[in-house]
């Protein structure tokens, strides 16, 4: 599918009526009813009514065949490198990664579109009361594996569990989806309070569907290695724990000749190998253990491509065009630690990493600075504040950082050597004027406590850019180190915010929404797995989100956006990293894609397929 369901939700609002002209409709809604087969935020479609495919697909795409991988995105509790669970949808246990194709949803994305989604289980949708109701008609040829029909009752049941018990980045998103009545058996109706963020009806449209009479006798809060009764056009096939999981194409599924399911689940099987560690997954690679792979590592792209199955062409390298939100990654300070509850500490930390030494040195060039929480996006802060930016920082004046009201921050440029002493000494200064001096070359309070920085990671291939980073902290006088622990172990201290830092990359929609909120509101800080890893707590922040969350406009949003985004980037509240535009793909090649990819995904699992002849050649993949 297009991919209805992943860990940074669906965004979107409403369209113009199935078969009317694709006129933008307001989310202040003049009619009081409107019937739909699509729905986006500010209700712009690129798809009609009758359209047949989706322009990034090969409708005819062969199916058959294996596409052999490792994880490079997840979501929920799905962990890449391992798992004990088949139950992606709560905080407990590490499940699998891929357990979302197994599910059909309402409605399902258009990766072509900002936030665009179209109907899937749901044949239209229907707008009421100005936005506050949506009504959901659904397909009678919608089934789950068994062969039982999909109901309204199975979608109230799944939308009610989901808010109740479900993963804390799911209920918290429906916390203002107030009501959902089972209708009649092909009719759903979910009611929303007057609260609700402009997004939050199409999250609901594309949360996984659940059995109601499959879970009447287990328990949904429980991990468990029983597959779950899916509807999506996977379901789970074999696995081994900690290993592999294998997902198989549903052969007679219901799905198949839906426009929005065209030319997509190509694969009969999908399968990701998992490794503990990069180096044994590239070697794995390399002897043909499994077909693709996405590099992460500059060092192996750069230098350690020259194997011989790459010389021999039997292995094929390239750059996809990334063109979608790159996110905000970087280090995550805990501030719920007091040590970095100082805004001056927290910029120390930040001043001595020397991005250009690193990617000089470490990363052969490949990569850009960012400082900006909307990296790539319309979204990210330049230059002095427009008057409608200042309208809505105004009210925050004298409570946020003066520079809020000029050029947006950005990260320090070095000289390059690896330890400029300029930005040293800036460091050591602030730190010193926030209670931390050094004595005896360790950086105390006036409790004498020393100043710990703990870095925590699950892989030891980041420690080439932590480790000479390290060195600088601790030219300063901080007891800098890094934990390495087992994924299962890291997850739970994450979930658990039991870190000083950690490496996250915060990943956006292309229209941001509720994703905001989970990510930066002090609502979400002191809730276990939530998306507000360094623990922002921040009135102005809270205000700029819910501006952003009530823009009738893209214009508005990206007003809002670019405000909050000068405020979060002058509280200093992580270290930012870096990004590229492009993804690394290396495969075997007996992979071929459409003509024109998806612009906001890959499309790899999702839409491309098996060439028979490559593959018989090599001996792989069928």
């Amino acid at each position: 599918m297009g991919g209805g369901w992943d860990r940074r939700g669906v965004l979107a609002g409403l369209s113009a009526a199935a078969g009317a002209a694709l006129v933008p409709v307001p989310w202040a809604w003049a009619a009081d009813e409107i019937e739909t087969h699509g729905l986006s935020i500010f209700g712009d479609l690129k798809y009609g009514a009758d359209f047949r495919s989706f322009d990034y697909v090969n409708p005819v795409a062969p199916k058959g065949g294996r596409l052999v991988t490792v994880p490079s995105q997840w979501a929920y509790n799905q962990n890449p490198s391992t798992f004990n669970t088949l139950n992606t949808l709560i905080l407990k246990g590490d499940a699998p990664v891929g357990m979302e194709r197994t599910f059909a949803s309402l409605m399902t994305r258009a990766l072509d579109e900002p936030d665009a989604v179209y109907g899937y289980v749901a044949r239209s949708a229907t707008v009421r009361n100005k936005g506050a109701t949506f009504v959901f008609r659904l397909r009678p040829e919608a089934r789950f594996h068994d062969g039982t029909p999909i109901t309204a009752e199975d979608v109230a049941f799944s939308l009610t569990t989901l808010k109740e018990k479900g993963h804390p980045s799911v209920s918290l998103a429906l916390r203002d989806m107030r009501e959902v009545e089972a209708e009649a058996a092909d009719t759903v109706v979910v009611r929303f309070a007057p609260t609700r963020s402009r997004g939050l009806p199409l999250i609901v449209a594309t949360l996984p569907i659940l059995s109601k009479a499959w879970y009447a006798t287990r328990d949904f809060e429980q991990t468990t290695t029983e597959a779950p009764l899916g509807s999506g056009p996977y379901r789970v096939g074999r696995f081994e724990p900690g290993r592999y999981i294998e997902y198989e194409r549903v052969a007679d599924w219901w799905g198949r000749d839906l426009p929005v399911a065209a030319g997509h689940n190509n694969f009969d099987i999908v399968r990701y190998e998992m490794f503990r560690e990069r180096t044994a997954a590239f070697e794995a690679f390399k002897a043909g253990l499994y077909f693709l792979r996405e590099e992460f590592t500059s060092l192996v792209w750069a230098t350690q491509y020259d194997f011989p199955a790459l010389a021999d062409g039997k292995v094929v390298r390239f750059e996809l065009e990334d063109r979608s939100p790159s996110g905000a990654q970087g280090w995550y300070l805990n501030m719920r630690r007091s040590k970095f509850a100082d805004r001056r500490v927290r910029e120390a930390l930040g001043l001595v990493f020397d991005f250009e030494w690193t990617n000089k040195n470490v990363f052969f060039g490949s990569y850009r600075r960012i400082s900006s929480f909307f990296v790539n996006t319309e979204f990210e802060a330049s230059g002095p504040p427009s008057p409608e930016e200042l309208a809505l920082l105004e009210p925050f004046r004298g409570k946020v950082p003066d520079e809020v009201f000029g050029e947006p921050w950005t990260a320090p440029v070095t000289d390059g050597t690896g330890r400029d002493r300029t930005l040293l000494r800036q460091a050591a200064k602030l730190l010193a004027e926030a209670g931390w001096t050094a004595r005896d070359g360790v950086l105390r309070n006036a409790a004498g406590e020393s100043l710990t920085v703990e870095f925590l990671d699950s892989d030891t291939s980041f420690q080439r850019v932590t480790g000479p980073y390290l060195e600088n902290l601790k030219r300063l006088g901080v007891d800098a180190s890094v934990r390495v622990v087992d994924p299962s172990q890291y997850q739970k201290r994450v979930d658990e915010f039991d870190f000083d830092v950690i490496t996250r990359r915060s990943s956006f929609p292309p229209t941001p929404d509720e994703d905001i909120r989970q990510a930066w509101h002090s609502e979400s800080v002191d809730r276990k797995g939530s998306r507000n890893i360094g623990g922002i707590r921040d009135a102005a922040v809270d205000a700029l989100i819910l501006k952003a969350l009530g823009a009738e406009t893209r214009a508005e949003l990206t007003v809002a956006c670019r405000a909050l985004d000068r405020v979060l980037r002058a509280g200093r509240y992580w270290i930012p990293q870096w990004h590229k535009a492009s993804h690394w793909i290396a495969m075997w090649d007996l992979y071929d894609r459409p003509s024109v990819k998806p612009r906001y995904a890959r499309g790899i699992e999702t839409t491309w397929w098996v060439n028979r002849d490559k593959a018989e050649t090599l001996g792989k993949g069928l």
